[in-house]
């Protein structure tokens, strides 16, 4: 005989509305972000849409570096019998590891129609010093 249990039929439909509600969220607080890379720099793109520039932290440190900020929506519709008002606030925060040859010290970034562009340059590789050293007869 099967038994079945009701109560585990209704739990999942009550919350399946709820289900991925956290990853809508983080989605919408973790911004989108492509990277590349060419002989010079590492390039680092930041989908940024109505973030003012002064709402954006870039930091680098100890090979990461870090975006961060407040990303706010305010919409407010009036009629002649009727008002809409819809605000939105959240802070967001990316991390990226840096290579070895990022140089912190130069990286550059610049906001422009609601894209970050972060450009980290490469150091340039220094020339090998190799020493000779002489082997003695011990």
């Amino acid at each position: 005989m099967v038994e079945t249990n009701q109560a585990s039929g209704f739990w999942p439909s009550l919350y399946s509305p709820l289900r991925g509600m956290g990853t809508r969220i983080a989605e919408w607080l973790s911004p989108a972000s492509d990277a590349s890379s060419d002989e010079d720099a590492y390039r680092i793109s930041i989908e940024l849409p109505g973030v003012s520039e002064k709402d954006i932290n870039v930091t680098a440190e100890s090979g990461m570096l870090v975006v961060s900020g407040e990303k706010t929506s305010e919409r407010e519709d009036k009629g002649d019998t009727w008002y809409f008002s819809e605000r939105q606030y959240g802070s967001f925060r990316r991390s990226f590891r840096l290579p070895a040859d990022a140089d912190e010290a130069a990286i550059s970034a610049q906001v422009k129609d609601g894209v970050l562009d972060i450009a980290v340059p490469r150091k340039k590789p220094e020339a090998s010093s190799a020493t000779s050293i002489p082997v003695k007869k011990g």
